[in-house]
């Protein structure tokens, strides 16, 4: 019996669990190469997971409604196709026979809450932990100086160093897990009433990871917005007299919107600090420009598609990706690489009429831009002849930026960057 594990796979940055949605598989059941064994949800996308063997499938280990950790064994397939003699065999067969070298990752009630409440850990400091041949009880063991006492690349480096001069660690588990939990608890907010009359609505699983997100950006970054209010109506003729003819062309509706992650990418190139992330005490700035632009979902939820390598695009290529990954995303057909990598964030407080906003920084960046509605107010005019008053399109741009990175001469240069390059768009 040749046995294949098949582990919760990695569907976006940040993420490190998802949601069992359904099982198209059972035990017992001969699947083929590509055939989907399950669906899986995240707080950034849904998707349905193939399988990447032929066989049979030998032990399902999760039920639908599980949270499992990204790498752990969900299920596994005999690619041999074995005849098995019933259900009650496979689950009965011993963890050593169907793993192979390693022990499978199967959680119990008690080692599913364990891992819950352990800390997590970045794709840096697991390498690093790897490559220092660290296991995991001792990772756990070395206390974090990062927010909510994560391990950072700093802390584990500095306890190798002090490992290799024989220093042991002083700090044991229990005192790390200790001080994330009063952490937590001072964050939670004064308890609230409730009557017979209110109605309690449980979050869905997106929007509580959404909830911890925003919080997270919060307590992370420093928050600053600084907003301008621009004359669009050059821009506004354009699209009237262009309208129908771009439909015809493309298929696809011309929006402000392409305009807009236009303007964006070309100031990004101008201010690449803005085009950046924080790591410690560490500015990395990004070579590639992906624009993440907020989508509303039909369930009230809110998910972020990156347009890759906007600076490559031109005004039609920008129009028609927006437009396929607004109608994915409302479809829940998103993929794992259509919200991985963005670098900067644009969202629209306009399509609801408001006039601008305060957006929170999609983590681990450190601007989003906030567009708001376009309207008609009378303004003045300077010509040869004197002031004159007119009838103008009005827009309120805001950007909200990380001031450990951008202060507000580089805020304030970016955004009056962008409304110039709207203002005079020909």
């Amino acid at each position: 019996m040749t046995i294949f594990e098949i582990k919760m796979p990695k569907l976006g940055e940040s993420i490190t669990e998802g949601t069992i949605v359904s099982w198209s598989v059972k035990v017992g059941d001969t699947i083929k190469e590509d055939d989907v064994l399950f669906e899986v949800n995240t707080a950034k996308v849904s998707a349905e997971i193939p399988s990447p063997v032929s066989g049979k499938i030998v032990r399902v280990f999760f039920k639908e409604g599980d949270v499992v950790p990204i790498g752990t064994v969900v299920a596994t397939v005999d690619m041999d196709g074995e005849n098995l003699a019933g259900e009650s065999e496979h689950v009965d067969l011993k963890e050593e026979e169907v793993s192979g070298s390693e022990p499978t990752n199967v959680l119990s009630e008690n080692s599913r809450k364990e891992v819950e409440d352990s800390r997590w850990y970045s794709p840096v400091v697991l390498q690093i932990a790897q490559e220092a041949k660290i296991p995991n009880d001792e990772l756990n063991r070395i206390k974090g100086t990062g927010y909510l006492g994560r391990l950072s690349k700093k802390d584990i480096n500095e306890y190798i160093e002090r490992k290799k001069k024989g220093v042991s660690e002083s700090a044991p588990v229990i005192e790390a897990k200790t001080e994330i939990r009063e952490n937590v608890a001072e964050q939670k907010q004064t308890p609230v009433s409730v009557s017979s009359e209110d109605e309690v609505r449980p979050m869905d699983y997106v929007r509580r990871l959404i909830a911890d997100h925003m919080v997270m950006s919060k307590k992370v970054s420093p928050h600053v917005t600084s907003v301008i209010e621009i004359d669009v109506t050059k821009l506004v003729q354009w699209r009237e007299k262009n309208k129908e003819a771009f439909f015809r062309k493309e298929n696809v509706k011309l929006t402000f919107m392409p305009v807009i992650v236009e303007a964006a990418a070309k100031a990004l190139a101008e201010y690449p600090l803005v085009n950046s992330s924080v790591d410690g005490y560490n500015i990395i700035l990004k070579k590639r420009v992906n624009i993440g632009i907020a989508v509303s979902l039909h369930d009230g939820n809110l998910i972020v598609p990156v347009v890759h390598d906007v600076d490559h695009l031109n005004l039609n290529g920008l129009a028609v990706t927006i437009d396929m990954l607004a109608t994915k995303a409302r479809e829940n057909k998103l993929q794992p690489g259509d919200i991985e990598g963005g670098t900067f964030t644009i969202t629209n407080f306009g399509t609801f009429k408001s006039l601008f906003g305060t957006p929170i920084i999609n983590q681990p960046q450190v601007a989003i831009l906030g567009v708001g509605y376009i309207e008609k107010k009378p303004a003045v005019i300077e010509t040869p002849d004197g002031d004159v008053i007119a009838i103008r399109h009005k827009m309120y741009l805001s950007l909200s930026y990380d001031h450990r990175v951008i202060d507000g001469a580089l805020g304030g240069q970016f955004l009056r960057r962008v409304g110039d390059i709207l203002e005079n768009w020909n």
